[in-house]
């Protein structure tokens, strides 16, 4: 069952730097999971999920709509949300109980107060498509060979609109489907918005990427699992989160 849990949350700090509006994420969802679940926190850690060995869960940074915009800065303040999902329930639940009970979270430094937790059920997609819109960078990774065929990089990160990145982008979508067994039959018809190339250190080296808007035909479930999960690679480090 693809799920989203939508956290109210507030805030007096005036922003977040930039090197932590995302990472903080990954270390909160698995210290929640641990609470509850913590074989199902090891393994997913420690081996990730199913044949491709990854970890089905994504989120997006705090977002705070009412907050003042200056420029080169990631600005927060009052009333806001963080989203976290997963296409695997067994997550998304436990996270819920977890912050039902929690009443304050430490965001790279940054005090958020937790006003209440609401669980948010995927669209159905029965028309078999989905127009999916990203908040985050979509990060894809290509061969990282050269014109000759001989691989000169293993960071090769692609822009959409590069040779490599349709046929590296639908592989990981069809990869993401086998990995919690619903039909990988599914294919990206056009990207169809592309946002500004962005850098982001990821903890463990910058990543590259740019937010997209992609039309994506395949089966309900899997555009289901998708919208709960992220595009792209690095979701479980809140790349490639798809808006509400």
């Amino acid at each position: 069952m693809a799920m989203r849990l939508r956290v109210a949350v507030r805030s007096s700090a005036k922003e977040i730097p930039w090197r932590s509006v995302q990472t903080p994420g990954r270390g909160l969802c698995y210290a929640m999971l641990r609470q509850l679940e913590p074989t199902l926190a090891r393994a997913l850690h420690d081996d990730g999920w199913g044949a491709h060995r990854m970890v089905p869960f994504g989120y997006g940074p705090p977002t705070f709509p009412h907050a003042t915009r200056a420029r080169g800065r990631y600005t927060i303040g009052g009333p806001g949300y963080l989203d976290l999902g997963s296409p695997l329930f067994a997550l998304v639940e436990a996270w819920a109980k977890v912050l039902v009970g929690t009443p304050l979270i430490e965001w790279g430094g940054v005090a958020l107060r937790v006003g209440g937790v609401e669980l948010i059920e995927s669209p159905s997609f029965e028309s078999g498509q989905a127009v999916l819109r990203t908040v985050t960078p979509v990060v894809v990774k290509g061969s990282g060979r050269g014109p000759d065929g001989v691989r000169t990089t293993r960071q090769a990160f692609l822009l959409p609109g590069e040779p490599e990145f349709a046929g590296y982008f639908a592989a990981g979508l069809r990869r993401k489907a086998e990995t919690i067994g619903v039909d990988p039959g599914v294919t990206v018809e056009e990207i169809t918005w592309v946002g500004a190339r962005r850098v982001v250190d990821a903890g463990k080296g910058a990543k590259v990427g740019a937010p997209l808007e992609a039309r994506l035909r395949g089966a309900p479930e899997t555009l289901r699992a998708l919208w709960s999960w992220g595009l792209g690679q690095s979701t479980s480090v809140g790349f490639g989160w798809v808006g509400a």
